[in-house]
């Protein structure tokens, strides 16, 4: 249907293409709705991945002791996903292929550098999340193909996860959102990091330079000050939300916030 009909738009939870609707931002010919369709909703794990169908709700995913067990770090986002209302409909997989910039969903799979399996009439096949953007609110996902599934590497049992973010109210997108991975060493230092952000460009950016200066710190509030100055190198957006300086403001002291949280996180949970 989506390869025959004539401007089609896939309606999974519609808390983002209805609006859009609404304000004649978006006017398809035709609606498919995805609801039924049972084998696209649905968590499971296969040993350390997680799959999530694309139509399950935010909902869902926000109450899951698997998600909770495996991949904190999203459940800790959906709290700034919308509203109970919003999320009660809302889909993962709506949220990622809407590719809003500000979204949080897709911040947190960015730092995850989750997969995306994408089907249509040519067959399927698997997006690096870091290759979704094409640009704004554009995305790599053809007219005619859907997003099926996610796949998440769970980081191992112990690590440190944090979210941060600024947003004008509570529920609206992010002004800039942090998602923030720490692992450590036997000797209670960073091992391994991740570290993406929203808001801030066509959609998540990962902050490779600061992932790097965080290896081998160990409970440094300076150390973690100066990783956090790489993400306040980033390239902005300046809109009438927010100017290019201000982001970068916020990238620095939110991203800080987010290191510090997931390193004493992961000192609690590790054992070490």
């Amino acid at each position: 249907m989506m390869g025959s009909l004539e401007n089609p738009k896939a309606l999974a939870g519609g808390q983002s293409l209805v609006p859009m609707m609404n304000f004649r931002y978006v006017m398809p010919d035709n609606v498919i709705d995805l609801n039924t369709v049972a084998a696209m909703r649905g968590i499971d794990e296969n040993t350390d991945v997680i799959r999530l169908g694309a139509t399950t709700r935010q909902r869902d995913v926000e109450f899951s002791g698997l998600i909770e067990r495996r991949v904190p770090l999203l459940q800790a986002a959906l709290l700034h996903v919308g509203h109970r209302q919003t999320r009660n409909r809302g889909t993962v997989g709506g949220s990622v292929a809407h590719a809003d910039p500000s979204a949080e969903i897709p911040t947190v799979l960015s730092a995850h550098d989750a997969r995306l399996r994408i089907a249509g009439p040519r067959g399927t096949r698997i997006l690096p999340m870091a290759n979704l953007n094409l640009g704004f609110m554009t995305t790599a996902i053809e007219p005619d193909e859907l997003l099926v599934n996610i796949e998440i590497d769970a980081w191992p049992a112990g690590h440190g996860y944090s979210f941060q973010e600024f947003a004008r109210r509570h529920g609206d997108f992010a002004v800039v959102g942090v998602a923030c991975l720490i692992a450590l060493d036997p000797n209670r230092r960073v091992a391994r990091a991740a570290v993406s952000l929203c808001g801030v460009g066509i959609g998540p950016v990962r902050i490779g330079e600061a992932e790097r200066q965080l290896v081998g710190c160990g409970d440094d509030r300076d150390a973690f000050l100066r990783a956090a100055e790489a993400c306040g190198t980033i390239d902005a957006v300046d809109d009438f939300h927010a100017s290019a300086g201000y982001r970068r403001h916020l990238a620095r002291v939110l991203s800080a916030r987010a290191m510090r949280e997931a390193f004493r996180r992961a000192v609690r949970t590790s054992g070490v």
